[in-house]
Formats: C-alpha cells, structure tokens, sequence
C-alpha cells in the first residue's frame, strides 16, 4: 500500500512539472508572437524601403534573424535592439513599437520617418537608447517619454519638433546625453536639467529657446559638453557654469547674451578646449586667466563687445590655431598693446588669427611677419592702425587671406609680397597707400579677390595682373592711376563678379578685348578720362548686369550691340560726347531698371516701350536733340516726314514686292538643293556636329594622328564608354590638347558624339573643359571617324588624385583641405551655369570624379557631356519615348539619382544628387561603389550614420595628415568651421526625394560661404 501511495506521488509530481513546463511554454510563445506582431505592423507603417532591408522580415526566418532586429541572450527570442538607422526607410511609426517591451535601444537615426513619435514608446521601461536624429516627426516631444526611466541617450536632433521641453522628463534621472538640436523647440531651457546628475553631454543649439540659462545647470558636475548656440536666449551666464572642472566643449554662440566674464576663468575651467562665443552682446576685459586652461584650441569672440587689451600671454597656448577676436573694441597704441602679437609667435599652430573692426592703433609690430607660417587668414581691418605695412610680411608664405582694410596704412606695397603665392584674398583698401602697384602682384596666380581702393596709387596698372587668371573681383577704383586699361585684363575670363576702375586718371580707349568677360556681372569705368567709342564687343557679356561709364570722354553712337546684353540692369552712360539716335533695341532688355544716357549730344526719336515706358526709370537730361517719348518726358514732338503718308504706297511697291520675290526664288533653291542632297548616295548621313561647325573649324584626321603620334599608347591618357583620350600637340598651336576619339563600333557612341556636340554648342563658362575643335570625317582606311580635341588638363582627373593606384604616390600627391573646397566649390559653378544660366537648361548626367579635371593651378573642370541632355529636348523625348529603354540614362552606377534606376525624367536634380555623392566622395575618401557599402549601405547612409558626432571617424585620413599636423585642431576646424557645413550640404543634396534636395544655385552659394568662412572671415 505504501508502496502504492509512493508511486501515486511521483505520477503527480510529474504531471506537476510538465503542466509548469507547458504554461512556461505557452508564456514564451505568447510572449514571441506580441514581439512578432509589434515588428510586422512596425513594416507595414513603412511606405518606401528603397535599400530593401524589410525584405528579409518574412516567414521564412525567425524575426531574430531579420536584419536590424537583435535578440537578447538572457531572455531569448526577445527583440532587445531594433537598428535601421540610414537605411532611406520613408513612413511613420507604429504605435506598437510598445509592445516590444523588451526594447533597450532604438535607433531609427538618418531616415524619413515623418508624423509624430509615438507616445507609447513611454511603454519600453527597459529602454535605454532612443536615437530618432535626421528625419521629419512632427509635433511636439512625447509626454510619454518621462516613463523610459532607464534611458541614458535621447537624440531627437534635426527634426521639425515644435513646443517646450516637457517637464515630465524631469524623471529620466539616468539620462547621460541630451540631443534636441536643430529642431523648432520653443519656451525656456528648464531649471529641472540641472538635475538629471549623470548629464555630461547637452545640445540644445539651433532652436528658438528663449530667456536665460538656468542657474540650476551649475549643478551638472560631469557635463562636458555644453551647447546651445543658435537660440534667442538672453540674460548673463550664470558662474556656476564656469566651474565644470571637466567642460572641454563651450559654445553659447549667436544669442543675445551679455555679461562680462570671471578674471578666474582658466583656473576654474581647466579643461577646456572649444570657447565659442561669438555673435553675443560680453564686455569687460578678456581674462589673462585663460591661458590656464593650457588645452585650448579654438577661441571665437567676434561680435560682441569686449574691450581692453588683448592678454599679452596667449602664446602660453601652445595648441591654440583659432584665435578670432574681429568687431569688439579691444585697443592697442604701443608696445604694451601689441605685445600679444609676439607672444602669439609661440603658437606654432595657429592658422586663424581676427582683430578687424576694434579700436587697435598704433604701427603693427615687426614680430606679425614672425608668427607661424602655418598662418592662412589674417584680419586686421576697420581699425585705426598706422605706419607702413611690416617688411617680411611675405614669411607667412601659406597666406589665403590678408585683410588690411580701413586703417591708416602709409607709403608703398612691399614688392615682396608677390611671395605669397597662396594669397587668395588681398584686402588694402581705405588706407593712405602711395607709390606704383608693383608688379610683383602678378605672381599671386591663386588670388581671387583684390581690392586696393581708395589709396592713393599712381602710374599705370600692371600689364602682370593679366596673370591673374583665378581672379573674379578686382577693385582699383579711387586712386590716382594713369595711362590706358592693360588689355591683359579683358583676357582673364575668371572674372566673374566685377571690375571697378571708377575715379582714378585712366585715358586712352576701352580695349575690344573686353567683350571677353562673358562671366560679369559688373564693369565699373566712371569718372576716367576714357576716350573713344563704346566697343561692340560689349554685347558678348552676356551676364553683365551693371555697366557704368559714364563721365568720361567717350564719342560716337551707343552700339546697339548693348541690347544683346540680355541680364542688363543698370546702364549708365551720361556725360560723355555721346551722339546719334538711341537705339531701339534697348527697349527689349527686360530686366533694365535704370538708364541714365543725360547730358551728351544724343538726338532723334525717344523709343517709347520697354523700359522708355517708364520715365521714372531713365535719365535723358542735356540731350537737347532728342524728341517725342512718352508724354511724361516732356519732350518736343518729333517732326513728321511729309512724304510719309504720300509714299507708302510707293514705299510698299519699291520694298515689300522684291522681298516677297527674293523669298521666292530662294525658296525655290532651297527645295532643289534638298531633293539633290535627298537622292545624292552618303556613307554618313548624320552629321551630329554640324551645330558646332561654325564655332569650332574641323580639324583633319591627318592632323590628329600627326598630333598624337598616330594615336599612340604613349600618348593614350584615359579610356571611357565610348571611347579613349590622347595627349597630343596640335602644329597650329602647337599647344598640348586633349583628343577624345569615339569608338563608332560601341553601341551609343554616335549618339554620345552627338549629345556632345549639341552640349558644347551652347555651353561656356571658367569651369567647363574648353573645346578647341572638332572631327567628323574619315580615316585612313575610309572608317567613319569622329573626335573633338579639348585644353589638355595637365593635373589629369578627381579620380586620379582621390583614388590613386599607388599609395605612397596619394600620400605625396593628396589634395589638402582647401584644394578640396576649391574643387568643390568649381564644380559647384559649373553645374550652376548648366542648370541656370543656360537657356535652354543642360543637364550632365554623369558627373563623377572621372569628369571632373584639373588645370595646371587645380582648378576643376567638367567634361564628358556625352549623356548630356538639354532640358527642353529632354522633356520632349521623355514624352514621346518613355517606353523606350535604349534612351534611359545611364550615367554611372553609384553616381546617377536613384529616381533615373526607376525610369524618372530626366531634371536638374539628378545632377543635384551626383554632386551630392560627389562631394561626399572628396571630402571621404570612399567611392559610392566601395566594398564596404552592402547590405543597403550606401556612402550616404554611411556619411549620415556619422554626422555631425563621429564626422573624424568618417573623413578622409590624408587630410588629418596633410591638412593639420595638430589633431586636436584639425578636428575643430573640421566640426566648427569647413567640414561638418560640407557634409550637410553633400546629405541634402543626395536624399532620395528629389524635390527635398537643393538647388545648384543655392549649392554654389553655400559653397563659397563655406570656402570663406574656412578662410576665416566674413566676406561676402
């Protein structure tokens, strides 16, 4: 019985533990099916998965193995990670991301993800990761949110949120960092901050935060990083914040803030490496104290008002590279004042140094020629300096920027300043200048901007600045020079913004050659002493808006070639000995504002369309020969010719009747030519550079073979799809050309020829390859043969110089920081020109490094138009063939937009995109087809995962060992002034929509700000 009772016991015991393994069983599996479901309305909120990483989120595999979904090992088959960040996911997000209760990181980081974040992630308590960064939610930050007790990072940076910071997030007391930048967040910065004691990481910048900076944030001891610049915030700094014995990174800039700071300021932040404070309302002394905190980099106080000396020990910094202290009111008038200059000649690193507009006078110390020659920008303008600029002023030979401007600056332009060979901006304008302008100047071949107005110059202009050949704005006006304009000037097609020689004694006539300035935008000759007529040539420039010569000398008729100046706004052309009728043709300049033709001898009938339709906006005083015109004018009316009406008759008979013959006979002509050329036998009967016939003369295949050495593989420079490119020198020129022969066997070949041919005959601008000529004829043997022979670029391609074949070669080779961004910022004009001020619009359609090539100076040229399409036409043939695949852009893989692989019309934003990639591909290093990139990793994604915090770990190594032999430098120019603004612009351009990306105008102005800003100032 016992033995009964005992066996009883164990059944039940058994069917005890099998029923506790069952309901454990039916727990996990109930438990896998919410975390399944959560994940399958997580996918089917997703509207566009362009790199398909949802396509392995199927039946066929458990959702542990779906790419971006990690299960925990504790708790198995529970989703502990859910990763998809930069993956071009485009949709919203599910609420029942809830569910997945055992959630501790999300990371949706770099997509579109577009309406309001869900509040009922508030449900993960277990979550401690919410990166949501780069996309478009809307609404304001979840309430909800207060619940994740155990979140440590919350990103929700550079989405449209709106409304305050919730105060219920006041509970999240494990928070390390806090990232709401670049948002719309309004109200004040929340005391409660100051509490959540783990904190060491807070950005706030960009955002519409208003009143002042909570006294409570003193309570952060670990905060390290401290940014919220970019706000509207007001009031003083409260001094608790000046005790973080660990901050590194202090950037309050661009707000309305004021105060002055502690005398003890480097004692009790000693850590400190970034003090950006630029654009606020500090007084008072800067404090010698700073150079205690020994680990500072990078020092930004422009704008505000600081006063006193600058501290006379800041060569103690030996790391520092950026000093800017520009508009403040810092004084110097001796020794004591300026003796920060030769203490800055310890700081072997600096490359930045502003003072512009503050109260500094005196003469410059001798010791500015000793500071490091790593020097590239320095500002010393607006202020009330003396004397004669400093001798060995030409030892900071890596000079990009020297601004003097607005001083009292006395005697001449040392010669040796033609050793700055760098120099990209020379400012000497507003001083008190004299002598000759040496000629020397022509050695500075990189110079963009010279501006020497308003001095005191004499003599001629040197013929040498005719070398100047990257130079857009020049400025001599209001001196005293003499003797004719140098027609070498009129050659340097760079010119792109204007020219002033305004005021000065200039005579002699306006060489023809100025018709060469196709790219002006302003030619400025008033108050000379010019004589002679007004050039016809004129009328080639063609984007010149503002043209003034008036007060001069200037005879003869106003050539009506000037109404084929077609962007013109302003034209003024008063006293001058101006004669003859005005031309009608003025009328039809559309955009023509104001015209001011008063006191010269003009006369005969006022036009009365057009701009003469406005009498507010023309100025016709001292003309006394002029009549009729609109009755505002107040003008005599014109005489009438008596035989006017008599003869009309007679004038339709002697004029209508034989043009109507003429067009007759001629016609008849025309349709026997055509049937003769329609039955006459051809090999070729296309002939797709007909269009450039006329512009570019043919050149014989004879010619080409004797100029490439019959076509040689010595002289083969590159290959292509349709094609191969040869070095050659052509006997007329006798100058090296690039000749591009067409492979007519490849498939498309004719039709790129063709394509090129059409591009080039409306196409030119500084920053497109120029073509020399052409062939379309045959060869040797009777072949079809087709080449057009381009300005050989002796630097060779992008590609070349990113992506070397040897390494060691790259190292000595590789483009620096500021190559790169000049590089950039071509290519960005060029592709401005294309798409904007060409009429009809071009689109490239393969822009990548391979067709981008660089001149002996570097400077960016591109080519290959052999996909290119001209707007209209495109359109056209999109309509009438879009079932067509033969005519698909192709472009090239990696480069072209993705809205092309889905069979989009063509449009300027796939250009947008390629140079979006393009400029990622510089300033990387990395191909957008590098092994690297699968698994839907693309160089973009791979960019945005990165931007802004990681940006160092993403840029390419050659320029921290090139650029900056400091790495703590290297790496704030990079955050602060040049690359992180680069990258940003590269992200927009290349997102998937097209209609979210830029335009190339708007890229090409941000690039120049960009570029400028690098070089450490402001100009415009």
């Amino acid at each position: 019985m016992e033995v009964m009772m005992l066996l009883l016991f164990f059944l039940l015991l058994l069917n005890s533990f099998n029923y506790c393994r069952f309901a454990a069983t039916a727990r996990t599996s109930y438990s896998n099916e919410t975390d399944l479901l959560a994940l399958l309305a997580f996918k089917d909120q997703i509207t566009s998965d362009p790199s398909g990483v949802l396509r392995t989120w199927n039946a066929t595999t458990h959702f542990c193995g779906w790419e971006g979904v990690t299960c925990g090992r504790k708790h198995q088959q529970r989703v502990m990670a859910l990763d998809l960040s930069s993956r071009g996911l485009v949709g919203s997000v599910t609420p029942s991301i809830g569910n997945l209760t055992f959630l501790r990181k999300i990371n949706l980081q770099s997509n579109s993800f577009f309406d309001t974040i869900p509040s009922e992630i508030g449900h993960l308590h277990r979550l401690q990761q919410l990166n949501l960064s780069f996309n478009s939610f809307v609404g304001e930050i979840p309430v909800g949110l207060s619940n994740c007790s155990n979140l440590r990072r919350l990103d929700l940076s550079d989405n449209p949120l709106a409304g305050r910071i919730p105060d219920e997030l006041r509970s999240l007391t494990k928070l390390e960092t806090l990232h709401l930048e670049a948002n719309n967040i309004t109200g004040a910065i929340p005391p409660w901050l100051g509490n959540l004691s783990s904190l060491y990481a807070l950005t706030l910048y960009s955002n519409s935060l208003e009143g002042s900076i909570p006294e409570d944030l003193g309570n952060l001891a670990n905060l390290r990083f401290f940014q919220v610049s970019a706000n509207m915030l007001s009031g003083i700094i409260p001094l608790r914040l000046y005790n973080f014995s660990s901050l590194y990174f202090f950037n309050v800039a661009v707000n309305q803030l004021q105060g002055s700071l502690p005398p003890t300021l480097g004692n009790t932040l000693p850590t400190l490496n970034y003090l950006w404070l630029d654009n606020n309302q500090f007084d008072g002394p800067i404090p010698a104290s700073l150079v205690n905190a020994t680990g500072i980099v990078s020092i930004d106080f422009f704008n505000n008002s600081f006063s006193g000396q600058v501290p006379s020990n800041l060569g103690r910094l030996q790391g520092l590279y950026h000093l800017v202290l520009g508009v403040n009111q810092l004084e110097a008038n001796d020794a004591n004042g300026w003796a920060f200059i030769d203490s800055l000649t310890n700081c072997s690193f600096l490359q930045n140094l502003g003072l512009e507009f503050n109260l500094l006078g005196g003469r410059l110390p001798k010791s500015i020629a000793n500071l490091s020659v790593e020097l590239q920008f320095l500002a010393i303008g607006s202020n009330h300096i003396s004397g004669n600029i400093p001798s060995g002023i030409e030892n900071l030979f890596n000079l990009y920027a020297l601004a003097f401007e607005k001083n009292l600056l006395t005697g001449n332009i040392p010669e040796d300043i033609g050793k700055l060979q760098m120099l990209q901006v020379l400012y000497l304008c507003d001083n008190k200048l004299t002598g000759i302008l040496p000629s020397s100047l022509g050695n500075l071949t990189q110079l963009n901007k010279l501006y020497l107005y308003g001095n005191a110059f004499e003599g001629p202009m040197p013929s040498s600045l005719g070398n100047l050949q990257h130079l857009a704005e020049l400025d001599l006006s209001i001196n005293s020079l003499s003797g004719s304009i140098p027609k070498e000037i009129f050659n340097l097609t760079f010119l792109s913004n204007y020219v002033d020689f305004s005021d000065n004694n200039l005579i002699g006539e306006l060489p023809l050659n100025v018709g060469s300035m196709i790219n002006i935008r302003a030619l400025i000759f008033s108050g000379n002493k010019l004589s002679g007529e007004i050039p016809g040539t004129l009328g080639n420039c063609e984007a010149l808006e503002y043209l003034f010569i008036d007060n001069n000398f200037l005879h003869g008729s106003i050539p009506p070639s000037l109404s084929d100046i077609k962007a013109l706004q302003i034209l003024d052309l008063s006293r001058n000995n101006l004669s003859g009728p005005i031309p009608k043709l003025l009328a039809n300049l559309h955009f023509l504002v104001n015209l001011n033709l008063s006191f010269n001898h003009l006369d005969g009938a006022v036009p009365t369309k057009g701009i003469f339709n406005n009498a507010a906006a023309i100025s016709l005083l001292g003309n006394y020969g002029l009549c009729g015109g609109v009755p505002e004018l107040h003008l005599p009316a014109c005489p009438k010719n008596s035989s006017e009406k008599s003869g009309g008759r007679s004038h339709l008979v002697r004029v209508v009747i034989p043009i109507i013959s003429a067009i007759s006979c001629l016609t008849l002509i025309f349709l026997f030519v055509f049937l003769y050329w329609k039955q006459k036998p051809r090999k070729d009967t296309r002939s797709p550079a007909s269009s450039l016939d006329d512009k570019y003369p043919k050149v014989s295949y004879r010619e080409l073979a004797e100029a490439t050495d019959g076509f040689s593989t010595t002289n083969l420079v590159g290959t292509g799809r349709y094609g191969s490119v040869y070095k050659g020198s052509l006997l007329r020129g006798n100058a090296a050309v690039a000749v591009k022969v067409f492979n007519l066997q490849q498939l498309g070949a004719i039709k790129s020829f063709a394509a090129e041919c059409d591009a080039l005959r409306v196409i030119r601008h500084r920053n497109l390859v120029k073509i020399i000529t052409l062939c379309s004829g045959f060869d040797f043997r009777g072949y079809d043969f087709k080449a057009l022979v381009f300005e050989f670029m002796p630097n060779g391609s992008l590609e070349e110089w990113l992506h070397p074949r040897i390494i060691e070669q790259g190292m000595a080779n590789s483009l620096n920081l500021l190559q790169r961004l000049n590089i950039a910022v071509d290519v960005a004009e060029a592709m401005d020109y294309l798409h904007h001020n060409c009429q009809p619009p071009v689109v490239h359609c393969d822009l990548k490094p391979g067709n981008v090539l660089l001149d002996a100076d570097r400077v960016a040229h591109v080519g290959d138009f052999g996909l290119a399409k001209i707007l209209c036409e495109a359109m056209s043939m999109s309509l009438q063939n879009s079932a067509n695949s033969t005519d698909v852009i192709r472009g090239t893989i990696g480069y072209v937009a993705p809205e092309y692989g889905a069979g989009g019309q063509v449009s300027t934003s796939g250009d947008v995109y390629s140079y979006g990639i393009l400029l990622l591909e510089i300033f990387t290093g990395k191909r957008p087809v590098d092994d690297a990139f699968n698994n839907g990793l693309t160089l973009h994604s791979f960019v945005k995962m990165a931007f802004p915090e990681k940006i160092e770990e993403i840029i390419d190594p050659l320029l921290l060992i090139q650029d900056d032999d400091d790495p703590r430098g290297s790496t704030t120019r990079r955050l602060n002034q040049c690359l992180e603004s680069v990258i940003r612009i590269g992200l927009m351009c290349s997102t998937l929509s097209p209609g979210e990306r830029l335009n190339m105008r708007d890229v090409a102005t941000e690039m120049h700000a960009i570029r400028n800003a690098y070089l450490g100032g402001r100009y415009s």
